[in-house]
């Protein structure tokens, strides 16, 4: 533990953090009749896609972006549109889900323009301590399009629209931490969270994330090993440490927020 309790100053400023409006108005997007995100106009109007694919239109009095025909066929066609156009994040060929108002999923869309189309995500996080409660925990790469070289938890990604939570709880720690679930102990859900803000690029994309999160024993002598290349170095931090750290806003927003839950 780390004796002390943080700064009640950071810790309002971490809350509103995650949980912050658009930087400039943004406009609903509708596949049907289900709202799946939110755009600023400006950014559709200038993709050169066939009216078939998505128009401008109005419901319940909001005016908007209207998806039509079948919703992964036409995202995929808005997403090369945004490659095209150079509003796309870096591409990766992996599907997310694509979910109305009630979470009930409507599609699947590219990763790479889920922000600048405001379309919510589910991500997983991993918080990995030892026996005698120090935390491990990882630097992301320098090379990462999105908070690169600032501290994480032990793990965390997004949830591809192929997996399900199980399923990207243990791919994404043995990608990211070398460990197999097996080797842990006592692992559990800790909490769920849920981020809406600005990406941190400030490009015209907006963060909607609900995040599942869930915490875990490293026993003594098991030691992370990074398998797909997105991670600087792991490093097990007394709890002190932890707090100096995140308190100077050297981790993530999300990792932050799962920290704080999970309790120093």
């Amino acid at each position: 533990m780390s004796g002390r309790l943080p700064q009640t100053g950071w810790l309002a400023a971490l809350h509103a953090a995650a949980d912050r409006p658009p930087l400039k108005p943004r406009v609903p997007l509708w596949a049907g009749e289900a709202r799946i995100g939110s755009v600023e106009p400006d950014v559709m109007r200038a993709l050169s896609l066939p009216e078939r694919f998505a128009t401008i239109d109005t419901w319940g009095g909001e005016s908007g972006w209207r998806i039509h025909g079948d919703v992964t066929a036409s995202l995929h066609e808005v997403a090369l549109a945004m490659r095209e156009a150079g509003v796309a994040h870096a591409w990766r060929d992996e599907q997310l889900a694509v979910t109305d108002a009630s979470g009930a999923r409507v599609g699947t869309v590219e990763r790479a323009v889920v922000r600048p189309l405001g379309i919510t995500t589910l991500a997983v996080h991993l918080v990995g301590q030892s026996s005698d409660g120090h935390h491990w925990v990882q630097q992301r790469s320098l090379t990462k399009p999105n908070d690169p070289g600032l501290w994480d938890t032990l793990m965390g990604g997004m949830v591809p629209a192929c997996d399900s939570m199980a399923r990207a709880l243990k791919r994404e720690t043995w990608e990211e931490a070398g460990l197999r679930l097996a080797q842990l102990s006592r692992l559990r859900l800790g909490g769920r969270l849920t981020m809406r803000r600005p990406t941190s690029s400030g490009a015209g994309g907006y963060v909607v994330e609900h995040i599942e999160w869930y915490r875990c024993v490293v026993p003594d002598g098991v030691v992370p090993a990074n398998q797909d290349g997105e991670v600087a170095q792991f490093r097990l931090m007394r709890a002190d440490e932890l707090l100096h750290r995140l308190e100077r806003d050297e981790f993530t927003i999300e990792a932050a927020l799962v920290m704080m839950q999970n309790g120093l």
